[in-house]
């Protein structure tokens, strides 16, 4: 079974302990969970590294769930272990970028955000007296939410910010966090807009 901790000790793990900060195998059981949680909700058969249109360019998923030919879920999962105070405002540029170029393609799309976030050298901002991570926080929670008839582009349907502290090993600043929200939000949206995937499912588990 898959866990949050699980993957935070992965992610140290291969980051920190190996040194390998950029390696494409950094977050996969962080994507194994998510396919895991996913399936325990009904929406089965999801997969990782998924190539999805976009109205710009297509992009690699981490997780996608597809039905009807299209891809009809999309989660992001991205960590940010250092240098807060540089890479936060060109993190939020990518979010946006990222999910409006898949959204102004396929409108119905039920997108998902996580973030492992290392505070390990977290600082407070001049201009309101936050701190980084607080600030990058209250950004991921405006641009969450989105729903119809607001289908704003660059906005996400739920998102999920993991504080980590690497300073003493693979630390969950909140080892009670639960990513059950995230994952029931994500399933709720995929079955209003695929009641017939769902309808499907229901049929090939009774035969």
């Amino acid at each position: 079974m898959f866990t949050l901790q699980g993957a935070v000790d992965h992610l140290y793990q291969l980051a920190v302990v190996e040194n390998k900060g950029t390696s494409t195998q950094r977050l996969q059981v962080l994507a194994d969970l998510c396919i895991q949680e996913l399936d325990a909700r009904g929406v089965r058969g999801a997969r990782c590294e998924v190539q999805v249109p976009g109205m710009g360019r297509p992009k690699q998923w981490d997780v996608a769930w597809e039905h009807g030919g299209r891809v009809r879920l999309g989660i992001s999962l991205k960590s940010l272990l250092r240098n807060l105070l540089g890479s936060v405002p060109n993190r939020i540029d990518d979010l946006t970028g990222e999910m409006a170029n898949v959204q102004l393609w396929s409108p119905e799309i039920v997108t998902g955000y996580v973030m492992l976030l290392n505070i390990e050298d977290d600082s407070v901002r001049k201009t309101d007296g936050r701190t980084w991570s607080q600030f990058f926080s209250s950004v991921i929670d405006r641009l969450s939410g989105r729903r119809a008839p607001a289908w704003a582009p660059g906005m996400i349907e739920a998102s999920a910010l993991v504080r980590i502290n690497f300073a003493n090993g693979a630390t969950l600043v909140d080892p009670g966090q639960s990513l059950a929200p995230f994952f029931d939000r994500l399933a709720q949206c995929v079955k209003e807009r695929n009641p017939d995937a769902l309808l499907l499912a229901r049929v090939a588990s009774t035969t």
